[in-house]
């Protein structure tokens, strides 16, 4: 929640900057903001998605957003399941598998997030809960579908705490959810999946966690707030 409609539309331009990036870029701005984002960023490589989408066309969902409205609006992606939509919201691995499903129907690429909090990773049940996410979140999705979705591993303890991963805890659980999705789909979508790495990614470590085999991408927050360190971090994207 950043970024009046004004200020998102100097931010996306500023971000339009990077048009012809090495690596596949998205905005995703508050549903207020998309239009205004959507006129920054015409003409050139980057793409625009939302924060979220409900998984009924219309109706009685006070404060809620259809995917048809999001794709007139311009979005090609939208994400799901955010922790903090889970955290705040009441977010189920139910209702981002209906979310999920309704946005593919419509078209629209999801980047479905997942991930442990604090006391899971301590309790030793972070594959437990990787696990029961992506099963149930992914649950009646096709192989073909899959092709238009994105995992976003984002640890809830990372998230605006300043916290971050190691690269190797990052990277062990990206690669447990490639080999999940192998088991799932088949090892042909397992490896054509992309899988983001989202906790707290900025300029100063994503090259490292980047580099990492099975991380590749960012679901980038307040880091992209900033042009010049979003910058930096797709400038790392395109060379990883």
């Amino acid at each position: 929640m950043n970024k009046t409609p004004s200020e998102a539309a100097s931010l996306a331009a500023a971000i339009a900057e990077l048009n012809g990036a090495g690596c596949e870029v998205v905005i995703c701005p508050p549903f207020v903001d998309l239009f205004f984002a959507k006129k920054a960023i015409e003409g050139t490589s980057i793409k625009l998605g939302a924060q979220n989408c409900h998984w009924k066309e219309s109706g009685a969902f006070t404060g809620e957003i259809s995917a048809d409205m999001l794709i007139e609006a311009g979005c090609e992606y939208v994400i799901i399941g955010h922790s903090e939509r889970r955290q705040y919201f009441g977010e189920t691995d139910e209702t981002v598998n209906l979310r999920t499903k309704a946005a593919l129907q419509k078209g629209l690429k999801t980047i479905v997030c997942v991930g442990e909090t604090r006391e899971e990773r301590e309790g030793g049940v972070t594959e437990k809960v990787i696990d029961r996410q992506i099963r149930l979140g992914l649950e009646g999705l096709t192989a073909e579908e899959m092709a238009n979705v994105v995992i976003a591993y984002e640890p809830v303890w990372a998230i605006g705490t300043g916290l971050t991963a190691t690269n190797e805890q990052a990277e062990e659980v990206c690669a447990f959810i490639r080999a999940l999705l192998a088991e799932i789909f088949g090892e042909k979508v397992a490896e054509e999946t992309t899988i983001q790495y989202g906790g707290s990614m900025n300029a100063g470590n994503c090259a490292a966690l980047l580099a990492m085999p099975n991380i590749d991408g960012g679901l980038i927050g307040g880091a992209a707030l900033k042009p010049a360190d979003f910058a930096v971090i797709v400038e790392a994207g395109s060379n990883a």
